[in-house]
């Protein structure tokens, strides 16, 4: 399954969720997770393409699993969540355990 889990520079949260669409639109097949640095604070965007719901993954409780590193939380959608974290030193790691978290919903 690919995964993207990515840190980008957007202005907002409504240029972070068109992103994410766009990128699932271009994917085909696979798991987004995009995050990006606003004032401090981290926001999360997972989205997840259609043939892999069926598979059990959730967005919402992916973002929210990736959220909680950076001492945040979210939820959402099956195929979209959004989520913010207060902590953005913890970015990196939070990204680095997306695979994780993915591959641990599809054990369940």
């Amino acid at each position: 399954i690919p995964v993207l889990a990515v840190r980008v520079q957007v202005p907002d949260m409504e240029n972070l969720r068109s992103l994410a669409d766009l990128l699932k639109s271009r994917m085909g097949s696979g798991v987004i997770l995009l995050a990006a640095v606003m004032e401090d604070k981290v926001s999360f965007v997972a989205t997840i393409t259609k043939d892999l719901l069926a598979r059990g993954l959730h967005a919402g409780n992916l973002v929210k699993d990736v959220a909680k590193i950076t001492s945040g939380g979210g939820g959402g959608r099956p195929d979209m969540a959004q989520a913010g974290g207060k902590n953005p030193a913890k970015l990196e790691e939070a990204l680095s355990q997306t695979y994780s978290f993915v591959k641990k919903q599809l054990l369940h």
